[in-house]
């Protein structure tokens, strides 16, 4: 049952996500600075949390782990807690890196004042459950996992897809229609790859794709775009296996949207077989990210499940970074997966092999001269 009820506000509810705030022991005030702004710009009605909030690989989490871990979330919760704001969240691929499980810090979040949780597949799946607003829409909070078991990034499980539908199902057995729903995760679905443009190596505005798209270039398809706002500075970066989760959303046509956390470059909405799929980019300082394009997502929705959609930024809200400059731009130059590096230093290898082998041939015909 869900603990804590949700309202509409003159009929609307504002829901802002925070994705990948990404934070260590020492959390970057600048992350804070950027949530603070946000929640006072947007004055939503409750927030989500889609993963990533602790840099699980983050070195001071190494000592004293658990109490570190649980600073860590109360430290990033607070621009929640200190103005009443109800929130909840789901986990990513770094959170338990640092020795302490999802299952274990979900209990850390439940501790805090305002955090909304409901059951949910069961154990193991602590960060999916189902949240309905005055039981007119629904809110599914997914846990996508670290891995899917065939090299790529996480995705739903055969059993959180099933119970999906039975509790889709149960609302509309309930009430005798389906309920406009709207899911949050972290780690992105192949169909993405679907709303894209795929385009040439050197296509301004191309990003390399990895995974089963491997060495193929994508843009936005800038007739499928929600906002000039909209950026992707990166490839989606899904799970190899599809687990049938969009196929479900799409059976009887009562998912509105899914949006995305994870590629901390993109920023986008666009319409996929009659729903939304979404990107939020980063908010997180610790971590690598757009610059001061980092920011947060905010979703008005209506009880009829009409929405609309808009992003805030550090940049408009703030403005420059004026602490932790040198952090921020180690952070800016740092590669955005190790996918990504693996291939940028195999080609530089090649490039400069290729470069020694004339310097070396232009030698040695020299040297015959």
């Amino acid at each position: 049952m869900q603990n804590t009820e949700l309202f509409f506000n003159s009929g609307n509810f504002r829901v802002v996500q925070f994705a990948d705030i990404q934070e260590q022991y020492r959390v970057n005030p600048n992350t804070l600075r950027l949530m603070n702004a946000v929640l006072d710009a947007a004055k939503p009605d409750f927030v989500v949390l889609t993963g990533d909030q602790v840099k699980g690989y983050a070195l001071d989490l190494f000592t004293d782990t658990r109490r570190r871990t649980n600073e860590v979330i109360k430290t990033i919760c607070e621009p929640m807690t200190s103005r009443g704001i109800p929130f909840t969240a789901t986990f990513g691929n770094h959170d338990s890196q640092c020795g302490i499980s999802n299952a274990e810090q979900f209990e850390m979040y439940k501790a805090l004042p305002g955090f909304v949780w409901n059951e949910g597949p069961g154990q193991g799946d602590e960060g999916t459950f189902c949240l309905s607003v005055e039981d007119k829409i629904l809110i599914y909070i997914f846990d996508t996992h670290a891995k899917d078991g065939a090299g790529g990034f996480g995705a739903l499980h055969k059993n959180q897809v099933e119970w999906y539908r039975s509790t889709r199902d149960a609302f509309e057995s309930k009430y005798g229609k389906v309920l406009p729903s709207f899911a949050f995760q972290h780690i992105p679905t192949p169909e993405y790859f679907e709303v894209l443009k795929q385009v040439g190596r050197f296509s301004r505005g191309g990003v390399r794709a990895y995974g089963n798209f491997s060495n193929q270039w994508y843009k936005l398809d800038p007739h499928n775009v929600n906002s000039i706002r909209d950026f992707m500075g990166e490839s989606p970066a899904t799970s190899k296996i599809n687990s049938g989760e969009v196929e479900a959303f799409l059976e009887k046509g009562e998912m509105r949207a899914l949006i995305a956390g994870h590629n901390h470059n993109d920023s986008f909405l666009a319409e996929y077989k009659g729903m939304y799929l979404g990107f939020t980019q980063s908010c997180g300082f610790s971590a690598y990210g757009p610059g001061l394009l980092r920011g947060a997502r905010y979703i008005d929705i209506k009880p009829s499940g009409e929405f609309k959609t808009g992003t805030y930024t550090f940049a408009e809200l703030i403005g420059d970074i004026t602490d932790k400059k040198l952090t921020y731009t180690l952070y800016e130059m740092a590669p955005v997966s190790i996918e990504g590096t693996k291939t940028f230093f195999r080609e530089a290898g090649i490039v400069l092999g290729a470069a020694g082998a004339a310097i070396g041939g232009a030698l040695l015909m020299k040297k015959r001269k």
